[in-house]
């Protein structure tokens, strides 16, 4: 009898032992990277009219064809309130990543590089929990003047949002990981 009632408990034992055998085994799973192929910038004036809109395009990602790029004109001395969407097009219907950077706020932040601008500000309109910028919505100031040059957008991830200059916009103490920066840039025209 004693024999009986050890055969039971040993498969027992056995099959806990194999279970979590088993799930030790399993991978965990990855939070994949989401692929970032399309960078849409809207222009609204704050005195109303048609909004400029821009689209940094990378369908087949680094090394393929280059990216389309469209230009930015702008009109001087204005205001404008500007949004960015962030898709990937290589899914049927296009995928918003905005949802996922608002979700993960705390540990994302743009980044807006100029050169040949002088006098343009960009200015984040929006922030994360802890009261620190995201960048999904700025307000662009151009320059009194005409003038040309290039803007560059960059998102960082899992960034130091508290290092020094990293809230004025400034990306040289950011630290994390570049998700897509718009290379090359926008061409932007103040007239």
């Amino acid at each position: 009898m004693n024999k009986l009632l050890k055969l039971p408990f040993a498969l027992l034992i056995g099959f806990a032992v194999l279970i979590t055998s088993c799930r030790k085994d399993d991978p965990e799973p990855e939070n994949e990277e989401e692929l970032i192929t399309t960078v849409r910038l809207t222009f609204a004036s704050v005195t109303g009219g048609s909004p400029v809109i821009a689209i940094w395009r990378d369908l087949d990602g680094t090394g393929g064809n280059p990216p389309t790029v469209d230009p930015i004109t702008l009109q001087r001395g204005v205001t404008y309130n500007t949004t960015i969407q962030v898709l990937d097009e290589t899914k049927t219907p296009a995928g918003n990543l905005n949802e996922e950077i608002e979700r993960e706020a705390n540990e994302h932040q743009f980044f807006f590089t100029t050169s040949g601008l002088t006098g343009m500000t960009i200015a984040y309109d929006d922030t994360d929990g802890n009261n620190r910028p995201i960048g999904l919505r700025n307000r662009v100031t151009t320059p009194n003047n005409a003038a040309t040059g290039t803007l560059t957008v960059i998102l960082r991830h899992e960034l130091n949002k508290t290092a020094a200059g990293v809230a004025n916009g400034d990306i040289t103490n950011a630290g994390g990981d570049t998700d897509i920066q718009t290379a090359p840039p926008f061409q932007v025209t103040i007239q």
